[in-house]
């Protein structure tokens, strides 16, 4: 039997990356949340469900997998008939403990990218090394990997800037042999800061960018079962 894997390493240095890139080929079609090879919803290492860009508060409604991952958010009688259902369903818990975990690991941006660019450093690639060593040891699910960006710069430029970073580190998993249909990959530009608002005061200048490096930062999921 295949023992769950589940591991959880965090580390944030300096300048953005992201990575996260097509699940597309296993995504069903009519669901507004990410699916898996396996039909199930993708989630990540908290238990929250992957969001496709389809994804509204209507769609959620309509979709099968609704309830599951935004119960909180739909309207209560949308819900409130499936939520009896578990408990005349004992095989349930069961197959939740057979499904794959996932391995989460904040890299550092600063050892991916220079500040402001979207070339993998040599220091970079071998970060990426050991997440590809990581992920040849399991049979591998999905990789899901969210780039996040600083707030220095437009909106709009550090989104570019996310999802061009998130292409480079797919294309350097894929060249050491990661299948590429397994890599989805997501750039959220500076939407999501681990700084807080207070933090960082001032215009653009070397001790702000120091401050604000724990925003750039990239979230890699892995999630596989133990060979």
């Amino acid at each position: 039997m295949k023992k769950t894997v589940k591991h959880s390493i965090f580390a944030v240095v300096a300048t953005t990356l992201g990575l996260f890139a097509s699940l597309a080929q296993a995504q069903a079609v009519d669901s507004v949340y990410l699916i898996d090879g396996r039909g199930e919803v993708a989630t990540n290492s908290t238990g929250l469900c992957w969001r496709t860009g389809y994804w509204t508060p209507a769609a959620a409604a309509k979709d099968p997998n609704g309830c599951k991952c935004d119960k909180d958010l739909l309207p209560k009688e949308v819900c409130e008939p499936k939520v009896a259902a578990p408990a005349a369903a004992p095989a349930a818990p069961a197959a939740a403990a057979t499904k794959p975990a996932g391995d989460k690991i904040t890299v550092a941006a600063d050892a991916l990218f220079d500040f402001n660019k979207s070339t993998l450093r040599p220091e970079g690639k071998a970060k990426i090394d050991e997440v590809v060593a990581k992920a040849n040891n399991l049979v591998l699910e999905v990789v899901i990997a969210v780039g996040h960006a600083d707030r220095i710069g437009s909106a709009a430029y550090n989104q570019k800037l996310s999802e061009k970073r998130a292409a480079a580190v797919k294309d350097y998993m894929v060249s050491k042999g990661i299948p590429a249909n397994r890599v989805y990959t997501e750039g959220k530009g500076s939407k999501q800061p681990v700084t807080k608002p207070g933090d960082c005061k001032g215009p653009k200048s070397q001790k702000v960018i120091a401050c604000l490096q724990p925003d750039r930062r990239v979230d890699i999921e892995i999630i596989g079962t133990s060979k």
